[in-house]
């Protein structure tokens, strides 16, 4: 990145951290994977039960390896063995002491908005886990709410569709159809607007472009 590019993100992630504690989220901003890796494990409780949904922007910064390295119970649905040792796992999430995710898009007043093909991970996001840990590269962020949601639709969606081998339209095109199709991953999507109770929903935005 060059250093105009490291100030802009930096001078905007000054403004989405008092507007998310505004809103009563606790939210962090890290200039850098680095200092996010470490701030995040500071967050996380020795011996805390850990899971994640889609993460890319954890893994990215290797908070997945740490977790599982650490002293941590970590609930990993890629450790499976069968698909429904898979789906036991998913479910435990539900009821871990913490659940790590990502942001498909933020807006810059301190809304996430988050789009999922099953509905686990926004499950997690709304009610569960006693903490939520969100890792956002600050290229999530947009200017407004309609933006963010936007954002998710069509930027977010289609590249996270092509991690998966059943096509949708976004899939092949690139470009959001608005399809129903069986496969479809925007079967959900949640605006996280306020946080209830206070600090239970943590930001730790990264001065960098991660995730999609």
């Amino acid at each position: 990145m060059t250093e105009q590019e490291r100030k802009y993100y930096e001078k905007r992630g000054r403004v989405l951290v008092k507007n998310l504690k505004s809103r009563h989220f606790d939210a962090y901003f890290c200039p850098d994977r680095e200092t996010a890796l470490q701030k995040a494990l500071e967050l996380i409780p020795q011996g805390a039960s850990v899971g994640w949904g889609g993460a890319l922007s954890a893994q990215q910064i290797g908070l997945m390896d740490a977790v599982k390295a650490g002293n941590y119970r970590a609930i990993d649905r890629d450790s499976a063995a069968s698909a429904e040792q898979r789906e036991a796992l998913v479910r435990e999430t539900i009821f871990s002491d913490v659940f790590i995710t990502g942001a498909n898009a933020l807006s810059l007043d301190g809304q996430m908005v988050n789009i999922d093909g099953t509905g686990n991970r926004l499950a997690a996001i709304n009610f569960g886990p006693k903490k939520v840990l969100v890792i956002a590269g600050m290229n999530k962020v947009a200017d407004s709410l309609e933006a963010a949601v936007q954002r998710a639709r069509t930027v977010a969606a289609p590249m996270n569709k092509m991690r998966f081998p059943n096509q949708t339209p976004c899939e092949v095109t690139g470009t959001c159809a608005d399809c129903k199709g069986e496969t479809c991953i925007c079967n959900q999507i949640l605006i996280t607007r306020h946080c209830r109770p206070v600090g239970r929903i943590q930001f730790i935005l990264v001065g960098e472009p991660l995730g999609f």
